[in-house]
């Protein structure tokens, strides 16, 4: 049978289609092309950026420490005013860095400089400072600059053989605490009742809509890590610093005692407490670098040096041809667990699952590192992910796990399983439990003269109608799905670290723990940084020679042209000193923000989550 031809309309249509599309695609690859150019054409002339011959690292980073790095369009990131890139700085760049110039000729000194610092995190600077560590043993000198140090900026800078300080700043430490606004008035006014699901009787993550105050099981498990989060931070001052820990101690408590004592001028308080060197002018500190590290070669009046974004992405490059061909994939886990296709920044189950079996897949990786910096979200998408990483380890490839600053919640049930997990003694780790909510808001609308009324063919019709009371026979069976998921987290647990449900259950109902404390309980196996864990995961895969590889979805021919012009070409520095972010208002808006975030990552099937809400890293 002849197949018949499609009449003259179809086919015009079919070939109006065919050509706007032909079109848009022209217009779309030209636009690239010619933006392309023009910043192509930014750069003819200027010579390729070079590691000079004698000159300092110069560890400058801004915004937020992050394990990845949020996703945004590679042109913007190149080129855009206000760059979103300049919130950001990956940690596993700022540690390389240091680790490749310990032993590099060219490199004869570190410069801190704190002032764009907004938010390190205890767990991450101590990855930080170890590598420094491992530089000041190699002989160099680490000098530590900066206008005015917060509490994440002091702890950085006090890594330095020297810190100086602007003569009209100050060193604001204040310690650590957990703060949340709590809503169950607010809630109560507007006649909105919110209905929780939990197991565990830690598991606070919903406090702030059913209380109006944190719960005493809330502020005992808080307390217990957060206290020894602060003798961390107060013994590596101390350290540091040739001080005694008490002495740290009074400088923040009595700080008001202190000022008096110096009229007010809290740059010489500072001092007088051993927390700086000396008070320097800008002007005399760049004057004090360029006898330390050298003149700059294009004559400006600033010190030699190479910010460590740049000087990182050169050294790689030269030692690419050097490189084995054995790998051990590093995946990335950071952010609140959702399900579905997530951009960097966040963990989504597929594709964080589609990035295992990528890894699976591959013959040259031998074995896989997690890092996780997450306090869990999604069960389900949880589930999802950790199933992808038992085929992994089904595959014959061995999994290691390294916690950031949190692996807690759904971020442990993603780790459970690992052969091997290593986190820092002041990670958050555990909070083993599971819970669910549900708000109804009848009475608010009853208050208004909006009435719900109707009927069913079940008992269970109107269930999850926000507009109706909660349905009793679906709040049980809720209660119930919750314990059921809470056994099988249990389960989970139990398995991966060889423990029984019973031992688990000791140590679970949602309880926080610290990275020290969790590896005492058996929770952690050894207490250490991502570079640890890489060497232990190439150990077990009996890897004499090998290198450590991001694995990260493909880019697009176009992404990959602009990111990597974006990594040889930084901007230069305006100038060697700059004034900090603005974060005030940022601090003031984040308990809002948080509540807001968390809201809106819940997107579980089945709405149960395992997620840590107080899980905010200091």
């Amino acid at each position: 049978m002849t197949e018949k031809k499609p009449g003259i309309i179809r086919r015009t249509f079919s070939f109006l289609g065919r050509l706007i599309t032909g079109l848009r695609l022209v217009i779309v690859n030209g636009v690239f092309l010619l933006m392309l150019l023009f910043v192509i054409s930014l750069f003819v002339g200027k010579k390729m950026p070079i590691i000079p011959e004698q000159g300092a690292l110069i560890l400058e980073p801004k915004g937020t420490v992050v394990e990845q790095l949020s996703y945004i369009d590679p042109l913007v990131d190149l080129m855009g005013d206000n760059n979103p890139r300049e919130q950001e700085t990956l940690l596993a760049d700022m540690i390389d860095a240091i680790l490749l110039a310990k032993d590099d000729a060219r490199i004869n000194s570190l410069v801190i400089k704190t002032d764009y610092l907004m938010r390190g995190g205890l767990s991450k600077l101590q990855e930080v400072a170890a590598a420094l560590a491992e530089f000041r043993n190699s002989g160099k000198k680490i000098i530590a600059i900066g206008d005015y140090y917060s509490q994440d900026q002091y702890l950085l800078a006090a890594q330095a053989d020297e810190i100086y300080m602007h003569p009209m700043g100050a060193v604001a430490i204040q310690g650590y605490g957990v703060y949340r606004s709590y809503y169950r008035e607010a809630l109560d006014k507007l006649s909105i009742d919110f209905h929780v699901f939990r197991v565990g009787e830690f598991k606070s993550a919903l406090e702030p809509f059913i209380r109006n105050s944190m719960s005493e099981p809330a502020k005992e498990a808080n307390l217990t890590w957060l206290n020894q989060l602060w003798r961390q931070y107060g013994a590596t001052i101390a350290q540091r610093r040739e001080l005694d820990v008490e002495d740290v101690n009074t400088y923040v408590n009595d700080i008001d005692k202190l000022l008096a004592r110096h009229n007010g001028d809290s740059a010489k308080a500072a001092v007088a407490a051993g927390l700086v060197d000396g008070l320097k002018h800008r002007d005399e500190i760049n004057q004090y670098l360029i006898e330390v590290a050298g003149a700059d070669d294009d004559d400006d009046g600033n010190f030699q040096g190479i910010a460590f974004e740049r000087y990182v992405w050169l050294k790689k490059h030269e030692l690419k041809k050097q490189q084995s061909k054995n790998v051990v994939g590093v995946i990335v886990a950071a952010g609140t667990i959702t399900g579905g296709k997530q951009p960097p920044g966040s963990i989504g189950s597929d594709t964080l699952s589609e990035l295992i079996m990528q890894a699976r897949k591959d013959d040259a990786v031998k074995a896989v590192v997690l890092r996780v910096d997450s306090g869990g979200g999604s069960a389900f998408a949880s589930e999802l992910i950790r199933r992808e990483l038992e085929l992994l380890k089904d595959s014959g490839k061995p999994l290691v796990v390294s916690m950031g600053s949190m692996a807690a919640s759904g971020g442990y049930w993603i780790s459970a399983l690992a052969d091997f997990i290593w986190a820092t003694p002041t990670t958050l780790t555990g909070s083993i439990g599971i819970f669910g909510a549900f708000p109804t808001v009848d009475k608010s609308l009853n208050r208004l003269g909006i009435h719900n009324d109707g009927v069913g063919t079940t008992t269970v019709a109107d269930a999850f109608r926000v507009d109706r009371p909660m349905n009793p026979v679906a709040a049980r069976a809720i209660q119930k799905n919750i314990e059921h998921g809470y056994q099988q987290f249990l389960s989970i647990v139990a398995q991966g670290r060889d423990m029984s449900e019973e031992q688990v259950a000791d140590i679970a109902e949602g309880r926080v723990w610290s990275g020290q404390d969790a590896e005492r309980l058996g929770l952690v196996d050894g207490l250490g940084g991502l570079k640890q864990a890489i060497d232990s995961a190439a150990k077990l895969a009996s890897l004499a020679n090998y290198r450590d590889q991001i694995i990260e979805l493909p880019l697009s021919p176009k992404e990959q042209i602009l990111r990597q012009l974006g990594r040889v070409f930084v901007p230069p520095m305006q100038g060697v000193f700059g004034s900090p972010l603005p974060s005030q208002l940022q601090q003031l808006l984040a308990p809002f923000k948080e509540a807001s975030q968390f809201l809106q990552s819940m997107n579980d099937p089945a709405g149960l989550y395992a997620h840590c809400s107080e899980c905010v890293a200091p």
